[in-house]
């Protein structure tokens, strides 16, 4: 099984030298598989430059945006070449509908036990990992977040070929309305947050650690800032077009401090800090040594490294909010709360986000608090978090007689 995208890195280098001999000298493997299969000659290389193309346009703007279509598209043009035979633009609705059938039961096959790294560099060639496989096994099966990302993906795919007037018919969407494994949402969805108790854990234990512990100011001021802020933790991080340092909090004319961050689609926004942040503000860059209020010229990395210069990327991130629920993990078990600690054990760093903005959403106006977590529709907000036609419609329905 060979894999047919590498690295977003790559990606930009494999776009400009696909006509050359690049594959032939650089991607053995990919260059033997393409030109092994029951396709007319030139197809899958036409289809893959195509591909390329796509992860490109959509990718380049997020990482994790290209990891996950490329783990999509890729499969699917697999899967495509591979059991149909047939180019991914003669697909038709009964095909898209035997792929759902693959993801749900893949081929034994196509599965591995774990995530497995694509290529590695081995004297300038790109070695394929005999390991890597286009799916990954799950004990329970395929879940409904899976199904949904593989219909957007391919819905976003087709749309794309359509505007480019490489295809001309999506049935994804059809295919998708009539699935017979696609659950519907409930009207009620509740967001991911930690209870009370929990937060208590996660931050106490972690601002109780800190005395003995000076490293874990870090993970103190990252947890204030994912919950207190409502910050996603792609916000704190390095990325290519943006470097999230302290010149990025700034106060105005009436002394109200915020921070601008990058967002989704590369949107700016500005976020309030409350007087309860700023004190954890000046408490962490004291840690640092810096001075208790950020510079309008400052360069220094938000969320530092403890070695090595620049900021951190976001699985760094994720290790030090880690760090904290496992220390939250551990003391809740030896106090007895072992319901909240095995709850807390299934947390990720995003329910903290969805946390702080479901905590203040019983005081804010809905406006402000749409604003600062950066939704481009109030309505979004008030569906994530508020649900006011949800809560109405419940005290209706209190004094209704059996």
């Amino acid at each position: 099984m060979t894999p047919l995208v590498d690295t977003l890195k790559q990606l930009r280098y494999l776009i400009a030298h696909l006509d050359d001999d690049t594959l032939h000298s650089e991607y053995p493997a990919m260059n033997e598989f393409l030109n092994s299969n029951r396709l007319a000659s030139g197809v899958c290389l036409e289809e893959l430059k195509f591909l390329y193309q796509f992860l490109y346009v959509y990718g380049r703007k997020s990482e994790a945006t290209f990891n996950r279509f490329r783990n999509e598209i890729e499969r699917f043009h697999l899967w495509s070449w591979l059991i149909q035979e047939k180019s991914v633009f003669e697909l038709k609705r009964d095909d898209i509908e035997a792929y759902v059938e693959f993801v749900v039961e893949p081929d034994k096959a196509w599965l591995a036990n774990s995530v497995q790294w694509r290529f590695k560099n081995d004297k300038g060639i790109r070695q394929v990992n005999p390991n890597w496989r286009p799916f990954v096994y799950k004990e329970n099966g395929v879940s409904q977040q899976t199904l949904a990302s593989m219909f957007t993906a391919l819905n976003v795919f087709y749309k794309f070929a359509i505007l480019e007037e490489k295809s001309f018919a999506n049935f994804v969407p059809v295919v998708k309305k009539n699935c017979p494994y696609l659950v519907v949402q409930s009207q009620i969805k509740m967001p991911d947050t930690l209870s009370d108790l929990q937060w208590e854990y996660v931050f106490g234990v972690t601002k109780d650690l800190c005395e003995e512990q000076p490293k874990l100011e870090r993970n103190l001021f990252t947890l204030a800032c994912l919950k207190g802020l409502y910050l996603r933790i792609s916000e704190l991080s390095e990325r290519p077009q943006w470097s999230p340092v302290m010149s990025h909090f700034w106060q105005d004319q009436d002394g109200f401090w915020f921070l601008r961050i990058m967002g989704k689609g590369n949107k700016l926004r500005d976020v309030t800090l409350s007087d309860d942040f700023v004190d954890y503000l000046k408490r962490y860059r004291s840690s640092r040594g810096l001075t208790p209020l950020p510079r309008v010229d400052e360069p220094h990395p938000i969320i530092h490294k403890l070695r090595g210069q620049g900021g951190m990327n976001v699985r760094q991130l994720r290790r030090i909010v880690q760090e904290s629920f496992d220390l939250a993990i551990a003391k809740l078990k030896q106090d007895g709360f072992s319901e909240e600690s095995e709850s807390l054990e299934a947390a990720t760093s995003h329910w903290l986000r969805h946390t702080g903005a479901t905590h203040d959403a019983q005081t804010r106006p809905l406006k402000h608090l749409s604003e600062d977590l950066g939704h481009s529709k109030i309505a979004t907000t008030d569906q994530i978090y508020i649900q006011t036609n949800v809560k109405e419609r419940a005290k209706s329905g209190l004094k209704r007689k059996l």
